[in-house]
């Protein structure tokens, strides 16, 4: 495998073997060497291979090793030509983040902070298996599939304004109900309103820096006020929408398939009927995470008021990490219509975007890019650079640097706890194993992260948030 650098943080992988197109990695001169990124580097060569890929594969600055595509991995395909790929999405299916402003300066949050951190801890369930007392029968949950954070707006979970403020308004059009088993219903069941384990968190925020004064007032965004910070998916129903495709597309799709340099690549031509029920199922699972960022929304607005009656929460934005979507894209001076994937990557359109809703357009679209716990988080726009360079697309995170067992060989809870105490961060979680897990020494630098993107053009940063409270599956 080639590697040329291109920029001072770009590079590409030159087209070799089977690859059908380039592939390109935006990283600087000390992560490309390292072994950890050359892993994720063969997998976006193996990205490259696949059928329809348009111009190159991309890979972000916090690239790290997924299930077939890379976390950080973009993909954009002809849509005649093309194929999806849940590879490509990712089990967690618009596992993403939302941001909230409250009206409340930091310094009168900070003595009340542990008793907040207690009523969102018992206002919202986290962990693995994590349930509400409300089930939710397959004719509810197809309504949530067809109209997303709308249904939990409709239901009493929220203000209408609320849904100006997320990507596509919360709602993906291309549903199909039917093509959800009922095995993914059951799941998804008692799951919403519910945060999850691993990577989800809840924060509390403090607004440390504004590095773009005009946008952050704007966004509603005060130097030294609080913010909330929501990062969670579809919970068992989207798991369980990608388990039965991927089986499927196995199944039925065995010459297709029958080339794959990696078999967890499987894949389906994009306007086979088995790509077209995938796609439609998938956008179902897209609603049902906003809705269920919608519905934590509230459970939060709750406990905030619980402690600080009359406090005011006000959602900037809410973004997917884990998505593929049907978007218009200018290619050698053609204007295509490509099914994007992005797996742990958020989309970055710049301003004067007609995708973008009315109060964005002039703006660019948000960006909410969370560090890893204990550390910063960023709220940044898009550009038109990322439109050009990356399908209007920048990183997601901090990207892990040790795996999950490899964190819980080095590291102890009481590392973590003392780490955390010495930073003055309130911590609460459902799991011991997952604080480990989710330790900082466990994740790039975000700083770094976020520095390479806005170098490379592909955002620009706008404020800089700093954890005040953790709350954990």
């Amino acid at each position: 495998m080639k590697i040329r650098k291109l920029g001072k943080y770009k590079w590409m992988i030159e087209k070799e073997g089977n690859m059908k197109v380039p592939a390109v990695i935006f990283t600087d001169e000390e992560s490309i060497e390292s072994e950890e990124l050359q892993n994720a580097a063969q997998q976006i060569a193996n990205v490259a291979t696949l059928s329809g890929i348009v111009r190159y594969a991309v890979a972000m600055p916090d690239i790290h090793w997924g299930y077939g595509f890379p976390i950080g991995g973009v993909a954009a395909f002809d849509t005649d030509e093309g194929i999806i790929s849940p590879g490509g999405v990712g089990f967690d299916i618009n596992c993403g983040v939302r941001l909230l402003t409250v009206d409340i300066p930091a310094d009168e949050i900070l003595p009340k902070l542990e008793l907040l951190a207690d009523a969102i801890f018992r206002s919202v369930p986290v962990g693995v298996g994590s349930r509400r007392h409300e089930r939710y029968p397959k004719k509810v949950l197809e309504q949530v599939c067809l109209k997303g954070a709308q249904w939990a707006v409709e239901e009493g979970f929220g203000q209408e304004e609320d849904l100006q403020h997320i990507e596509d308004g919360g709602r993906l059009k291309e549903v199909d109900p039917d093509a959800v088993s009922d095995r993914a219903y059951e799941r998804g069941s008692d799951e919403l309103g519910t945060l999850g384990s691993g990577n989800h968190f809840m924060e509390i925020q403090r607004v440390e820096r504004v590095y773009d004064r005009e946008a952050a007032v704007f966004l509603g965004i005060v130097e030294n006020t609080v913010t909330v910070m929501i990062h969670s998916g579809s919970r068992g129903f989207g798991h369980q929408i990608a388990t039965d495709y991927i089986t499927l597309m196995r199944n039925q799709l065995k010459g297709h398939n029958a080339d794959l340099p990696d078999r967890q690549l499987i894949n389906a031509p994009f306007r086979h009927p088995v790509g077209q029920r995938y796609y439609k199922a998938m956008c179902c699972a897209a609603n049902y995470a906003f809705a269920n960022r919608q519905m934590i929304t509230y459970y939060v607005r709750q406990a905030f008021a619980s402690v600080f009656p009359g406090a005011k929460l006000k959602v900037v934005y809410d973004v997917a990490h884990n998505v593929a979507k049907v978007e218009e894209h200018e290619v050698d001076g053609e204007r295509l219509k490509l099914v994007v994937h992005r797996k742990g990557a958020t989309r970055a359109f710049g301003p004067g975007n007609s995708t973008l809703s009315g109060i964005f357009r002039n703006l660019g679209q948000p960006v909410l890019i969370p560090g890893d716990m204990g550390t910063a988080s960023y709220v940044l726009l898009g550009t038109k650079e990322a439109e050009k360079e990356a399908f209007g697309t920048t990183a997601h995170g901090a990207g892990r640097r040790l795996g999950r067992k490899e964190a819980k060989r080095r590291l102890s809870l009481s590392q973590v706890m003392k780490e955390m105490r010495e930073r003055k961060i309130v911590v609460r979680s459902a799991s011991k194993g997952t604080l480990i897990e989710e330790a900082p020494e466990a994740y790039k630098d975000v700083d770094r992260v976020v520095e390479i993107t806005e170098a490379a053009g592909l955002s620009k940063r706008v404020v800089r948030l700093v954890p005040l409270a953790v709350i954990k599956g």
